[in-house]
């Protein structure tokens, strides 16, 4: 019934934009061209990629079946969905030119259409890779990364983030933590403050030279420390100590928490976590924000460069394919260096991580928009 229904205003909408078949030809040649970029250039990667890891593999004793399903299944669709705007760039360079050093372009527009109306199908199939790349980016990638986390761990003995340092927790309106560094896998700290704030001054604080979390008591042990207490008369008490077991109204999974946190994250999930991490002053929040804001700006992405890929290619020229597909790789690596350096000012605090996420798009934009006057000379 749903399908019939959605055939039904498919066809209703082919119908009001006048949908033919050069449109639906030039579309197949578009989406078989991305998905056969995909399958040749993850071939090479998963070939690379295996003959590096092959040893780890076989000394850490990997069944083959965690290789193929817990590794490569979540490798290949978030290292595919990762450059989707680079596929989707090439493909459309590669049939486009080919399209026009053929003659089949100048042939399209002698025959009556513009190069807006010629725009229909490359705008239809970016926007079906557009929406499987938000799908992809948003319910099944963070839940393969957390797969491909944990193969990882296992197997290839990658442990993400070994340590953090530098951590600021907001525990609650009046409770505070720092630590200069936290070791995730022996669940160490170093330099740990504890501190509780009163209307005027501090009221509590403890300092250690390392704190240590353990698993089986729930507890904390803490290695010379040094307790101040202040009265509400302002009277200070100091006690220290060499080691103290302790339990705190925080948990250690706090400290853990990693830029490669969201990742494993639904949208609507960190959305929710952000605001979270934003309460408790977590210093991690800028690279949450990124993240979420590429969940919409790299589908976005794709239709951009669609476009611009079409407008660099349908230009017939003397020196055939290879030109084009030079200019639409140096501007697709320059659009990864747009984004590696927008990201770098968003983390640095100088550009604000909305700014940041969409400004290598409003960029690419404005040039495609360009480019599409320039083809239509």
């Amino acid at each position: 019934m749903a399908m019939s229904k959605l055939k039904h205003i498919f066809i209703k909408i082919k119908d009001k934009i006048g949908w033919k078949m050069l449109d639906s030809y030039i579309l197949k040649k578009f989406l078989s061209s991305f998905l056969l970029s995909i399958v040749l250039l993850m071939t090479i990667v998963v070939v690379f990629d295996l003959s590096d890891n092959l040893s780890r593999f076989l000394s850490n004793n990997a069944p083959l079946k965690a290789i193929i399903v817990e590794r490569y299944f979540n490798f290949i669709p978030i290292f595919a969905n990762l450059f989707t705007n680079l596929f989707t760039f090439i493909s459309v360079i590669w049939f486009t030119s080919k399209l026009s050093n053929q003659n089949e372009i100048i042939s399209i527009f002698n025959g009556g259409v513009s190069f807006n109306r010629f725009m229909y199908p490359y705008l239809t199939g970016a926007l079906i890779i557009a929406i499987a790349s938000f799908s992809l980016s948003n319910f099944y990638i963070p839940q393969a990364n957390k797969q491909l986390n944990t193969f990882n761990e296992k197997y290839l003995n990658r442990k993400k983030d070994f340590s953090r340092f530098d951590i600021h927790i907001k525990v609650d309106d009046n409770t505070y933590v720092y630590m200069e560094r936290w070791k995730k896998t022996s669940l160490k700290g170093e330099n740990f403050t504890y501190e509780k704030l009163g209307r005027l001054f501090t009221t509590y604080k403890l300092k250690a030279s390392e704190i240590q979390y353990n698993k089986e008591q729930n507890n904390w042990t803490l290695y010379n420390y040094v307790i101040r207490t202040i009265s509400p008369n302002g009277t200070e008490r100091i006690r220290s100590g060499d080691r103290m077991d302790t339990v705190f109204n925080f948990k250690h999974t706090e400290f853990s928490k990693t830029s490669a946190t969201a990742e494993t994250m639904s949208f609507r999930a960190l959305r929710k976590f952000i605001k979270e991490e934003k309460e408790k002053g977590s210093s991690l929040v800028k690279y949450y924000e990124i993240e979420k804001h590429k969940r919409v700006t790299t589908p976005f992405g794709t239709i951009i460069m669609a476009l611009l890929g079409l407008s660099v290619a349908s230009r017939k020229t003397q020196r055939g394919v290879g030109v084009h597909i030079f200019v639409g790789l140096a501007l697709s690596f320059l659009f990864i260096f747009f984004q590696q350096v927008s990201d770098t000012f968003a983390v640095s605090g100088n550009l604000s991580p909305l700014i940041a996420s969409w400004l290598p798009n409003s960029i690419y934009l404005v040039i495609c928009i360009i480019m599409i006057r320039f083809a239509q000379k």
